[in-house]
């Protein structure tokens, strides 16, 4: 087992190199980082859906999505990541309880009540404190869960509350959970650092693995994954099950109801009726475009709606499209 101390804080190089290792390796490890303020949605969801997307802008948050299924979590710097991967028999890879085991062991011998529970979470006084999931490649497992320690809890509820219209899909729903800092229930004098420190320790010596860093040639090819996929719009949002979209905007002066369809990320149908106001143009640049905010910006702009609208009447305009 070898064990990774990842000091990157760009989440989009720590997701790549969890399939990186995974896929390109024999090795096991195991492996902690941390990133700055990131939504991180399942494989199988819709991005749009599960944010929202005004205050995740505003708020300088970015969204990525991982490799493996389940539901959206919140990273930054008070969240700690840990990643297992494995080998073992095919069809018996999937196996929760056993990666969460250390986990759960660790934070037990400092006083805190963990346990796992009924989906996949690690619990402590009734609220989640860890989410986990997994990913099968081959005679291979992933398994990676986060674990709060002193996040920004109100930055985490705003970020993945949807405000907005209507999403119609099929796509995999998160379930919310009431969530809980150990910070909080800790005693003494732990800080991120150092919980961090003493969560690798424990689990390297669990597992009786070795301390180690991926050399010059797995981190290019790492951030060349980064680069291509992980960090990619087409990853990101591209990803998504097709949708439907609704919304109603109203301003001073127009009200404007919106309709997309949407299918991996472009919009095939644009249905746009803003009562006396012609956006046929409007249509007609959407239809066959990413739904991306760039996107539906330009096409405003190049229309004259722009031009039609006080600033703040425009922005609103633009995020009723999310």
């Amino acid at each position: 087992m070898l064990c990774i101390d990842s000091r990157n804080s760009n989440p989009f190089f720590n997701l790549a190199a969890e399939e990186f290792l995974l896929r390109n390796s024999g090795e096991e490890y195991f492996m902690v980082w941390q990133s700055t303020p990131l939504v991180v949605v399942g494989k199988h969801q819709n991005a749009l859906a599960e944010i929202n997307y005004r205050f995740a802008k505003e708020q300088g948050i970015t969204i990525a999505r991982r490799l493996t299924g389940g539901g959206t979590v919140y990273h930054d710097g008070g969240n700690i990541n840990f990643t297992f991967i494995r080998k073992g028999e095919p069809g018996k890879l999937v196996n929760f309880t056993a990666f969460m085991e250390p986990v759960i062991a660790f934070l037990n011998g400092y006083g805190v009540e963990a346990i796992q529970g009924p989906k996949h979470e690690i619990m402590a006084g009734g609220k989640k404190i860890s989410g986990n999931a997994e990913h099968v490649f081959k005679d291979r497992i992933l398994h990676h869960g986060t674990l709060l320690f002193g996040s920004d809890l109100e930055l985490l509820r705003k970020v993945i509350d949807h405000r907005g219209g209507l999403y119609t899909d099929r796509a995999v729903q998160s379930n919310r959970s009431s969530v809980l800092n150990l910070s909080q229930i800790l005693s003494g004098s732990l800080d991120v650092s150092d919980f961090r420190e003493l969560l690798f320790d424990y689990v390297k010596k669990y597992l009786g693995g070795t301390h180690a860093g991926p050399d010059d040639r797995r981190i290019a090819a790492i951030q060349k994954l980064a680069n291509d996929k992980y960090s990619t719009w087409e990853w990101i949002y591209g990803w998504s099950p097709d949708y439907s979209y609704e919304n109603t905007w109203e301003g001073r002066q127009m009200k404007i109801r919106i309709e997309l369809h949407v299918h991996r990320g472009m919009i095939s149908v644009c249905q746009l009726n803003g009562g006396q106001t012609d956006l046929s143009e409007v249509m007609h640049l959407l239809t066959g475009s990413r739904h991306a905010e760039n996107n539906i910006r330009e096409a405003l702009e190049r229309t004259g709606l722009k031009n039609a609208l006080i600033t703040e009447e425009f922005e609103d305009l633009v995020y009723a499209f999310f």
